[in-house]
């Protein structure tokens, strides 16, 4: 590092706008002039003032240079007083020019071969960059001088081979030199100190064929974390805690029910979704057993997390065990959704990208602060042409090389449409099959409101799901508020909205009064690893009830999922009652409170039983997983019964499935309930307390006797 006494500061903050502050105790803030110089002493050029504030102890000079200035060059600022200064790079990466002048199309990262390996940065603020390299039982790393090349990116071809080298760069801007590992790194070493240079063309697994796949709305997205899935002591799963782990089939828990990966199979889902197994902070991948973390706090965004593999210090192991948890998922014939989160670093000051580039990847308001639409301190600036590249090369880097089958967008609204719909634009290049959902929430992030990729803004979002809120705290209650009672759990205030968001809240009787505008964008749920769970809801919202009337409740919510137009999203667990024991925010709770616990699958096989069923009842007929509004208003009509009760009948849907037509009941009361169908030959598949996918015998009689908080599906043939 250059050491510099700076009597005052000048920022490049637009391509040929300057920024100087005096301070007042040095001559009174006063300066009658300005120069610029690239070499300190000769061929200083004059600055232009603009315009000169008083502010509380300096003054601020807004000048101007009529000559362009080289980005990557280093400048002095000299006063009318002989005094100099750097010239700083200010908010000058923040400007559409910047991005446009220096804006790569390339690939960056590195290139291996055994023979030579190439690597490259985009630092186009940098006036120097070394490859930080230490070759496998060096004692010593080598500082290598990389060469400036286009659009400020840096390059070095080292020869031999680099295999198991670590690595990281050098970087010196405002002559301040920094260390940073590469944001396009695919290894890591322990906890993520450096990158590692890894041979990929070893650790590749040929991607089974998988069941036919046609829509979103054709999904069942089944959430976890590797570590809940496998961690529980009667798991039966040997690896616990792995990505080895929750590859593991054939696993049996208490009473030989079948646990793990084989389990999530039988129930009849078609996509797992785990959460965060990038590499993230929260967790020592030498002591994994002594913390817990959800992985919300990203480090290295195109490596693995080593607190799932077995040998966290070989660079080999995480990328190769992740690969065979993907692969065994695909082989059961599961989907494997990732989930990403991109809309944020662990902590801006120490991330590769503030390092690298100074300011230029994060968001800033008005008054030059960091802003933190997140709430975790910063916000990722996806509008920005190389921030939305990352994002795009890295998406598109896990689909092509781990061959995922759906990305989950943490806090999506973070990010903007154009960078989401690019997004999209990429992945159906490589595979339209591929899922993009994500949490479409309006977060206060200093982007205008029409670029935030949220609920609002959803008709500018085709084919990306967003998590439905309106779904969740109509049928469920509030998530905020531990008391409040949804439709499912008796409070017939939520009536109207409940008959909306199961017609996939696109607004079946008029355009205007939905929430997306094709059920592909509805996520239907209400629970995920976010928040309390249903069953600790209901310990709070019903606690003076039995446990069976608990039960009773949470059945029918859940079986509203299911049937619903959209896509349903279920929480590991939630088909036998999961419980945190009434912990909401449980990101770093010990697995005592999140682990999966299996005994309960056993103690309460008969409600999982009956969710295998629903499952199968909403597989069995394309007429409950329309792709299309149009669809939906042709086919669905509510049927007129007594309120709260809600039914719904889908007609003339011979073409989609076996059934000619569908009715559905949902009776929330407490009491029984008499409904009458409409004439024809009718037979129940589902009750209260049963389903079977083959329909039982013709109902004799056209009044049929509704259980006390139940589902009825009855089809015509």
């Amino acid at each position: 590092m250059v050491s510099i006494h700076r009597k005052f500061q000048a920022y490049l903050d637009e391509m040929q706008i300057i920024t100087i502050l005096l301070p007042t105790i040095y001559y009174e803030g006063h300066s009658e002039n300005f120069s610029i110089t690239n070499n300190s002493e000769c061929d200083r050029i004059q600055l232009t003032i603009l315009s000169r504030t008083s502010l509380k102890d300096k003054v601020k000079y807004i000048c101007r240079t009529d000559e362009k200035l080289v980005i990557g060059e280093q400048y002095w600022i000299i006063d009318a007083h002989g005094g100099k200064t750097d010239l700083q790079i200010g908010a000058v990466i923040r400007t559409e020019a910047f991005d446009k002048e220096f804006f790569y199309h390339g690939t960056l990262g590195y290139s291996y071969g055994v023979d030579k390996t190439e690597f490259k940065l985009w630092a186009p603020t940098a006036t120097e960059v070394k490859l930080h390299l230490l070759s496998e039982g060096a004692q010593q790393p080598e500082a290598l001088p990389m060469e400036r090349r286009e659009n400020g990116v840096w390059y070095i071809v080292v020869k031999g081979n680099l295999e198991y080298c670590r690595y990281s760069f050098l970087v010196c801007v405002n002559l301040e030199w920094r260390e940073a590992v590469d944001p396009y790194t695919v290894s890591v070493s322990l906890n993520g100190e450096y990158g590692i240079v890894i041979d990929l063309e070893k650790t590749k697994i040929t991607k089974p064929l998988l069941p036919l796949f046609k829509q979103s709305t054709d999904a069942i997205i089944y959430e976890t974390h590797v570590r809940d899935f496998t961690i529980h002591p009667n798991s039966g799963i040997a690896r616990k805690g792995t990505y080895l782990g929750a590859a593991e089939i054939n696993t049996e828990g208490m009473d030989g029910v079948s646990t793990g990966l084989s389990y999530v199979k039988e129930l009849g889902v078609t996509h797992i979704e785990f959460l965060p197994f990038h590499d993230f902070e929260g967790v020592d991948e030498s002591a994994p057993e002594t913390a817990y973390n959800w992985g919300y706090n990203p480090l290295h965004f195109n490596a693995p997390d080593g607190s799932y593999s077995t040998d966290p210090t070989a660079p080999y192991t995480r990328v190769n065990e992740l690969k065979a948890m993907i692969h065994a998922a695909h082989l059961q014939g599961l989907r494997v959704i990732m989930d990403v989160v991109y809309n944020h670093v662990y902590i801006r000051e120490h991330s590769s990208f503030e390092k690298i580039v100074p300011g230029y990847f994060f968001r800033h308001d008005e008054s030059g602060m960091p802003s933190n639409g997140t709430g975790v301190g910063n916000d990722f600036a996806s509008e920005r042409l190389m921030g939305r590249k990352f994002i795009i090369d890295s998406v598109t880097y896990w689909l092509e090389e781990y061959e995922v089958d759906g990305f989950r967008f943490d806090l999506m609204g973070i990010l903007d449409i154009d960078t989401m719909n690019e997004i999209r634009k990429k992945i159906d290049e490589i595979d339209p099959t591929v899922m993009i959902i994500g949490e479409g929430w309006d977060l206060n992030t200093p982007i205008p409101a029409e670029k935030k990729a949220n609920i609002r803004n959803e008709k500018r979002l085709p084919r990306i799901g967003q998590f439905n809120d309106w779904f969740r705290d109509t049928i469920k209650g509030s998530t905020f508020n531990l008391y409040d009672k949804g439709y499912a759990l008796g409070n017939d205030r939520y009536y109207e909205e409940a008959k909306r968001v199961l017609a996939g809240s696109i607004g079946i009787e008029q355009k205007d009064g939905g929430l997306f505008s094709s059920p592909v964008q509805s996520v239907n749920y209400v629970e995920s690893h976010d928040n309390h769970t249903l069953w600790d809801k209901l310990t709070v919202c019903s606690s003076l009830e039995t446990e069976e009337f608990k039960q009773m409740q949470h059945r029918l919510a859940t079986a509203m999922v299911l049937l619903a137009q959209g896509i349903p999203f279920l929480h590991s667990g939630q088909e036998f009652f999961r419980t945190k024991q009434g912990i909401g925010n449980s990101y770093q709770s010990p697995d005592a409170i999140n682990q999966l616990d299996w005994d309960r699958k056993s103690r309460y096989m008969e409600n999982v039983e009956y969710i295998r069923g629903m499952i199968d009842i909403r597989r069995s007929h394309g007429a409950f997983r329309f792709s299309s509004p149009e669809l939906i208003r042709k086919h669905m009509q509510f049927l007129s019964v007594e309120k709260p009760m809600i039914g719904f009948m889908l007609n003339e849907v011979g073409e989609y499935g076996e059934w000619r037509k569908i009715i559905v009941f949902f009776n929330p009361t407490f009491i029984q309930k008499s409904v009458v169908l409409p004439e024809g030959d009718w037979h129940l598949l589902a009750n209260g307390q049963y389903v079977n996918i083959t329909p039982g015998k013709k109902l004799e009689q056209p009044i049929v006797t509704l259980s006390p908080i139940s589902t009825y599906v009855i089809i015509g043939m």
